[in-house]
């Protein structure tokens, strides 16, 4: 490089020459059907792990290992050798959601197809394409300079879509190995084509089954109709008293514990310059937002509390007819929880409520599924300002701040655990349909976030008071929570449920 040329200018000018290359790599990814729910794509969440883990040998990280856990596979790998920079964790997630209904789909869930500059395949955007972009940007830097500005640690997981206990569990006996200033994640999304977004909040969320059981079996309608408790009917009754037609749940104590959005914040979401109201009525296709009517939807859909139902079963639903009475049915019902509420404290809460609304000859209880807190990044540190920088330089236009209504319990994790500030730069726009058909990744966004994620490691690693921050991996000489000059190769110890161990790649998927 000549002197006024920086690795970002050589790395940028890589990306423009590698489109094809780097969308050929996403295409193979999405290719694997790394279904986290279901028992039956457990090989293909290791063969996605294992492919994840070659890239990221590849492009010349070190120590890359595949961590067997009790549920799915951790992927880490690390690059160390920026001394005296700040070190950076990088997370992403390579499992996906189910496809159903698969019939609403235009094109196969995994055999991406792209129509419009929009690649359309399940996991597209959520996460395996912006995870494979943060990826993406680190090679770009690693072939234009032949070393990275700052240090990095990489840990992605496949257990996102189920709960996340596998890397929860690593990461709370692992903070020294997992020691950075900063954490990055690319998991979120933007307000509106063009308008690039720094998300600073995100909910927490409660996932519960409520089950109902009446009768020892199921009972012939006209024997016992009149006479016989209805399990659905039950489940039908709480979940209509759960939340009012005016969207309130009817938990006062919810709204007792939340934290109250401040005028400052309310300042930055005035500088987008979207309308949010119509763009969600656009989006849905619907002409009302419903909902508590006296907040601001932007404040409804991230930073209120909101119950919702996805799916009840029970009874006969095949064609035809059958006159039965079914004795158990179960809701699939979560709460996404803002700041000050705790899933593990809504848990009773929530359990004391279906009780009180229960009626007569039915037992319900209440299942926790998964959970996970909510994150509010504090929007006066340094890295925020440089990801600000960053994105302005990328976009030709300042970011705008957002809450996100979403969940991503890493974040919650990394702030309770690791104790580091998370950028959240994410470019997903709000009509990609996340968990639904036809998920899709507006490609240009995906080279815009290699873009932007390049301009950020290359500030912070330059900024002389980000480096120089007092208290930081960087500033103490250390990586790793251990000293530079001691690094080891040992594996961990066993970590309670998650039963973690440590093997490369190649050797991890081949048992």
């Amino acid at each position: 490089m000549s002197s006024t040329t920086t690795q970002s200018d050589a790395a940028l000018a890589y990306v423009d020459a590698h489109r094809q290359p780097f969308l050929d790599g996403l295409l193979d990814l999405l290719r694997i059907p790394s279904i986290s729910t279901l028992p039956k794509h457990k090989k293909d969440i290791r063969r996605a792990a294992k492919y994840i883990a070659d890239e990221l040998e590849r492009i010349g990280l070190k120590k890359v290992k595949v961590i067997k856990t009790e549920g799915h596979p951790l992927v880490y790998g690390e690059w160390l050798e920026a001394t005296g920079k700040p070190t950076v964790l990088i997370y992403g997630h390579y499992d996906v959601q189910p496809v159903d209904p698969i019939d609403l789909w235009k094109s196969d869930p995994f055999e991406p197809a792209i129509r419009d500059e929009n690649i359309y395949a399940r996991g597209a955007v959520d996460d395996k394409g912006q995870m494979y972009a943060l990826v993406k940007a680190l090679e770009a830097l690693m072939r234009a300079g032949g070393a990275l500005p700052v240090n990095v640690k990489l840990l992605i997981e496949g257990e996102e879509e189920a709960g996340g206990e596998s890397i929860e569990a690593y990461v709370k006996a692992h903070p020294k190995r997992l020691a950075a200033d900063v954490a990055l994640v690319a998991d979120t999304g933007m307000p509106a084509p063009g308008v690039p977004a720094l998300v600073y909040g995100l909910r927490g969320i409660l996932y519960t089954e409520i089950h109902a059981q009446g009768a020892r079996h199921d009972l012939h309608s006209g024997e016992y109709g009149g006479v016989g408790p209805n399990p659905i009917h039950a489940l039908a009754l709480v979940l209509a008293g759960l939340k009012g037609p005016d969207g309130r749940i009817t938990i006062p104590e919810l709204y007792e514990r939340i934290q109250p959005v401040s005028d400052a914040e309310r300042t930055l979401w005035d500088r987008n310059p979207v309308d949010v109201a119509a763009l969600l009525k656009q989006e849905m296709g619907v002409d009302v937002l419903p909902g508590e009517q006296e907040y601001d939807p932007r404040e409804r859909q991230t930073a209120r509390p909101t119950l919702e139902v996805h799916g009840i079963r029970g009874g006969f639903v095949e064609e035809g007819a059958k006159t039965v009475i079914p004795a158990e049915a179960t809701a699939k019902v979560s709460l996404r929880l803002p700041p000050g509420l705790r899933p593990a404290d809504v848990l009773p809460l929530l359990e004391r409520r279906v009780a009180a609304l229960c009626p007569p000859g039915v037992t319900m209880t209440v299942r926790l599924v998964h959970g996970g807190d909510a994150v509010l990044v504090p929007l006066d540190n340094v890295f925020m300002r440089a990801a600000e920088k960053a994105l302005e330089q990328e976009w030709d236009r300042p970011p705008v701040f957002e809450r996100s209504g979403g969940s991503i319990p890493v974040g919650a994790l990394f702030d309770s655990e690791l104790h580091v500030p998370i950028i959240f730069m994410g470019t997903g726009l709000p009509d990609d349909n996340i968990h639904a058909p036809n998920e899709k990744y507006h490609l240009p966004n995906f080279y815009h976030l290699i873009r932007q994620a390049i301009r950020f490691l290359e500030i912070i690693g330059g900024d002389p008071a980000i480096v120089a921050r007092p208290g930081s991996a960087a500033a103490s000489g250390r990586a790793n929570g251990r000293k530079r000059a001691a690094p080891t190769g040992t594996a961990p110890a066993t970590v309670g449920k998650a039963d973690v161990t440590e093997e490369t790649g190649a050797e991890a998927v081949q048992r």
